[in-house]
């Protein structure tokens, strides 16, 4: 049986393997920070029941740190930067790419993993009389066309922002791992193709993409 009990100290992370959860797996591996990592058969709210009684939600990810309550996957990431840092994983709000770094994070969700969840759930959660190829398709075309401003954004720079890598690539990177997944191979366009092969180098990114 899986314990689902918080760490006594430290971040307590609820994963499901290559979820929207390894954006902040990945972080933390990154950041070489003390963690609990429980790991879930996923969707959690249907296979593991009593993960509602950690979070009511039912979503995952989810982090635990004292009384720290998150469920975002890319706040998550914001908040790790910050409470244990520093670090250059983060962008400082005195340095030029500090909004563009923001946005990154923003869109990395709310732009960019929200159409690919409608394509996974109309093409593989739902029960077979309920998918819906359209729905699927059109979100699929929604999700690449918005991929276009990370190909024009990587053109002339190796990192999304601050001349390095940072949470903003680990961000949207997540987006491309789920993109890779749904067999949505036309996001790798030639500038996201050699970002994510470096970003896939990182012995960071290989064990948060295996655990």
């Amino acid at each position: 049986m899986t314990d689902l009990t918080p760490a006594a100290s430290g971040p307590t992370l609820y994963h499901c393997t290559r979820a929207r959860s390894m954006r902040p797996l990945w972080t933390l591996l990154e950041l070489g920070l003390p963690h609990k990592l429980v790991t879930m058969p996923f969707p959690p709210r249907v296979l593991q029941k009593d993960y509602l009684k950690i979070n009511p939600l039912g979503t995952i990810p989810c982090l635990i740190d004292g009384d720290v309550f998150m469920t975002e996957s890319a706040g998550i990431c914001q908040y790790l930067v910050e409470r244990y840092g520093p670090t250059s994983l983060a962008v400082r709000p005195d340095e030029p790419d500090y909004g563009a770094y923001l946005n990154w994070l923003h869109r990395s969700d709310a732009t960019f993993t929200f159409p690919q969840t409608l394509v996974l759930r109309y093409t593989r959660l739902e029960p077979e009389e309920r998918r819906n190829p359209q729905v699927a398709g059109d979100y699929r075309k929604w999700f690449l066309a918005r991929m276009r401003s990370v190909e024009e954004a990587l053109a002339t720079r190796e990192y999304l922002c601050a001349g390095r890598f940072t949470i903003a690539d680990i961000c949207v990177g997540y987006a491309v791992v789920l993109a890779n997944s749904l067999d949505i191979q036309e996001v790798f366009t030639p500038n996201v193709k050699r970002w994510f092969d470096r970003l896939a180098e990182r012995p960071a990114y290989r064990k948060a993409f295996d655990l």
